[in-house]
């Protein structure tokens, strides 16, 4: 189930089914934060990147921070799975207010 807290919407899944497990509720919590934040990301790139005269610039920027994203998920699903969480500086706290 931590695998799936990871994997964009498919979060849903083990934050519906997982009501006593704590530790992948925990994941899929910080798996929605995480989708949110990349969400957000996209939004702001399309607007970016068509709305102003240096869009062909921002797109390997963005894309780049795509690929960190992917590599954060990653690394999150390798921590979980051996039994441990990944502690991301910003979203970690917005994850423990939950």
């Amino acid at each position: 189930m931590v695998v799936l807290a990871y994997l964009w919407v498919l979060v849903l899944v083990p934050l519906l089914i997982e009501e006593r497990d704590d530790e992948v509720r925990w994941h899929a919590k910080h798996g929605l934060v995480l989708m949110a934040a990349e969400f957000m990301l996209w939004v702001v790139a399309q607007i970016a990147v068509f709305t102003t005269g240096i869009g062909c610039f921002l797109a390997p920027f963005f894309f780049m921070l795509f690929v960190a994203f992917v590599l954060v998920r990653i690394a999150c699903i390798v921590r979980g799975v051996n039994g441990g969480r990944l502690q991301i500086p910003v979203l970690t706290p917005l994850v423990d207010r939950f």
